[in-house]
């Protein structure tokens, strides 16, 4: 009899950052305890949705009860471990069918990917832990724009950010007032709503937190240099910035970071590993936004700060599935 865990890996994804996904997915792959699991990886573009096979053939995923017929033999799926950054990985809506279906999965449940997808109300949920937040403006598409109006409350620059969407697609940094138009409408081009924010100048810091029912930890701090303007998707996923793990910051501000980092992580519900970006300037520690998808490719941050905490990659996922299931077998 086969006790081994039937994993499926979540992959792809409707948004812009499918093909990151992907290269997640694959490393997440080889990460994964063979002793312990068997893995697949599902591919998921809108109603599609198939098991990708070694030798590069795919077969229909049936979505009545997350299955797959292989030669004729059934295949179920025990667990979801979802890698899809954007939707429907992020924002709740994978999350969503996985509650109906009473399968277990690794993130935060329908809820808490939406808000936290939503940069803005995600905003106004973590003002109670004592974050500082930019001054913004929300835009919905269609909606009458008064640029002369936004510049003379957020002040130049602004950066200009799609509200839901992740990985830097459609973000601009304005430096003039006649830059702004055309910025909102490469934001709009990802998103139905946008958020303008007042620009912070200082240190990029980003911390991962898991927790599960036996512990707590809070992953040690990494600061991102980037050599572009911003840190964009040059800077995130082609070696265009430089991220030093275990940041270069005193002991105090280590300590702020990551208890904010643990705080927000309680306030927003969340589940599995999460990472949250800052910018400091000087005594202040500004929240940027939460990512509870965080990247898992070979350029990615969080497995740099798990072997900085002294830990590895298997034994980090393997512990994300053990609390989901635990967690999942709770409530039934």
């Amino acid at each position: 009899m086969n006790s081994k865990l039937n994993v499926a890996i979540m992959a792809g994804g409707n948004s812009s950052e499918a093909g990151i996904s992907l290269r997640g997915a694959a490393q997440i792959a080889s990460w994964l305890d063979p002793e312990r699991f068997n893995v697949f990886t599902i591919l998921v573009k809108g109603c599609e949705w198939v098991l990708k096979l070694p030798d590069n053939s795919e077969i229909s995923v049936d979505k009545n009860d997350f299955s797959v017929m292989n030669h004729g033999e059934k295949i179920k799926f025990d667990f979801a471990l979802i890698a899809i950054h954007g939707t429907p990985g992020e924002n709740g809506l994978l999350q969503g069918y996985f509650e109906m279906m009473n399968i277990p999965y690794n993130t935060g449940g329908v809820m808490n990917a939406a808000l936290t997808f939503n940069k803005y109300y995600c905003k106004q949920l973590v003002k109670e832990t004592g974050v500082c937040l930019a001054n913004d403006f929300l835009l919905h598409r269609n909606q009458t724009v008064d640029i002369s109006a936004i510049v003379k409350k957020l002040r130049l620059p602004i950066f200009v950010k799609p509200n839901e969407s992740g990985s830097s697609y459609g973000v601009s940094k304005v430096m003039e007032e006649k830059e702004l138009q055309v910025a909102i409408d490469k934001a709009f081009s990802e998103d139905d709503s946008i958020i303008l924010e007042e620009f912070i100048s200082g240190r990029e810091m980003t911390c991962g937190v898991l927790k599960t029912s036996q512990q707590k930890i809070i992953l040690p701090v990494t600061e991102i240099i980037s050599e572009t303007e911003f840190f964009d998707y040059e800077a995130k996923y082609l070696s265009k910035s430089k991220e030093i793990t275990p940041a270069h910051i005193t002991e105090q501000l280590k300590d702020r970071i990551q208890a904010l980092s643990s705080a927000i992580y309680d306030r927003l519900q969340c589940h599995g590993v999460v990472r949250i970006d800052y910018i400091v300037n000087h005594d202040k520690v500004y929240f940027l936004e939460i990512n509870t998808v965080p990247g898992m490719s070979e350029a990615s941050i969080i497995p740099q700060q798990v072997r900085a905490a002294g830990s590895n990659m298997r034994d980090f996922l393997s512990m994300i599935i053990d609390e989901a299931l635990n967690r999942h077998a709770t409530r039934r």
